[in-house]
This record gives C-alpha cells, structure tokens and sequence, in this order.
C-alpha cells in the first residue's frame, strides 16, 4: 500500500495575512490526518514564512517550480538549491500551466528534474492532455510521449526518487472533473507504461490525481486502486476542503 500524499499547489494565490491564516488551519488540523502525508506548495515569496508556520509539524513544504540551472546571472529564477534551504521537500515539475504558457518541453523539464533531485528535493512531475488531445483519442499517446521523452532523458530508474501527478488539463480550474473511472484508467495506463521499463519502480512511485480534487469527491477518487493521492489547486486555498481531501486519504488507506 503507497502512502496517500495530498499535494496543495497554491499557484499564484495569497497575501501575507491570507496566507498565515491558511497555513495555520492546516497546521491546526493536520494532528488528526494519520496516515496521508501532506505537504503545500506556496507562491515563493511566502517560502520563508510556510517554513517557519511549518516547523514542527507533519505538514511537507514544497514549491511550484526551480531552475534549469544552479547558480548564476539568472534574472528571475530560483534554484533548487535556494528551495532546500527553505526546508522544501517537494517541488512541482512540469506542470501544464507551465508547459502551455512558458513552453517547457520534456528537455527543460529533464534539466529541472535532475537539478533537483542532485539537491535532495523530491520532484512531483505533472503529466497530462488538453480537452482537444482527449476528444481526438490521443489521450493514451500523449501522455505516453510525455513519460517516454522523459525517460528517454533521464532513465526509467530516476523515476524512483519522485512522484508522479496526472492533471486532466481540461479539469483543472473547469469544475469538471474525470469520473474516478476515467481517472483511474489513466492512472493504470502510466503505472503499466512505467512497469514496461521497470515493474519495481512503476509499483513504487506515487501518482497523484491533479483534476479538481475536492473534499466532496475525493473519497471516490481516493479509492481506486492506482490514485495515490491529489495535487490539489483551489480546494488546496481552503484549510478545511485540504483537510477533509487528507482525510478521505487516511480512509483510503485503511481500507
């Protein structure tokens, strides 16, 4: 049985004062989540803050993105390394939102990938299709050209030191949501491509569900036998919707 991780990606979201009081719910709450690990991945400026509201607690911080590169005249990026030494466990990689709207490919997000793993950070690496992909039928082959480019760079035994996230893109931010029928088939789909190359690591990794996962219907969600948790957007900007998603994980988990 994987441990359930519930992921909150606040993206851009919050202001000092939202932000101390969202991170106090959560850590309020989280003594009674038993078996989910948690974690939250702020916007970067409130890194220092999430670390200190943190401490203690079994809540994980990660953040939403790290440079291809280590150090140096960079105007606007942030290294890995910086994440690390604000207590960062997990960093989110190749999310859609960056994809589409900064044109990451699968060769950036190799260099990204590895920066952080050389670090000590656990990658959570997002992979997905558009509405348009799945209308077509492509669903299954570009998420297949997503973990093969990526393997192809990096080794299928990299992917046993990180997570893996699947984001329906056409559910996130939409209200829409895959059916935990059509989630979970998707998830068996990329734990079957990954055993292809490596039935250890592809038992091993976690993969999160990314499509609007909330409190109402992450209990179903959660159920299925390859959901390993959820990389969680708005519900993420709420401490009780987030609580109550890492509660339906301890449920899970139980069963």
């Amino acid at each position: 049985m994987r441990q359930p991780l519930i992921a909150g990606n606040w993206k851009m979201n919050g202001t000092k004062a939202s932000v101390e009081r969202l991170l106090a719910g959560v850590v309020g709450g989280a003594g009674s989540i038993q078996h989910s690990e948690m974690a939250v991945c702020p916007p970067f400026p409130f890194l220092q803050m999430a670390e200190q509201a943190l401490a203690g607690s079994r809540v994980r911080l990660g953040a939403q993105n790290c440079a291809t590169e280590t150090l140096g005249a960079f105007t606007g990026e942030v290294a890995a390394a910086m994440l690390a030494d604000f207590g960062c466990r997990y960093v989110i990689i190749g999310h859609s939102e960056r994809r589409a709207l900064y044109g990451e490919d699968e060769a950036i997000i190799a260099k990204k990938l590895v920066a952080a793993v050389a670090v000590g950070l656990t990658p959570i690496l997002c992979v997905g299709e558009t509405l348009e992909e799945r209308e077509r039928g492509d669903m299954e082959a570009v998420i297949a050209a997503q973990i093969d480019g990526i393997i192809a760079l990096c080794g299928i035994a990299a992917f046993g030191a990180w997570e893996l996230a699947y984001e329906p893109v056409w559910a996130i931010g939409t209200g829409k949501t895959a059916t935990p029928a059509q989630a979970q088939e998707v998830h068996a789909f990329i734990r079957a491509r990954l055993a292809a190359q490596d039935a250890v690591v592809a038992q091993k990794i976690r993969i999160l569900y990314g499509g609007s996962m909330k409190g109402s219907n992450a209990p179903e969600l959660l159920s299925q036998p390859d959901i390993d948790g959820g990389l969680i957007g708005g519900a993420a900007l709420n401490a009780d919707e987030f609580l109550a998603i890492a509660r339906a994980g301890d449920a899970a988990a139980n069963t």
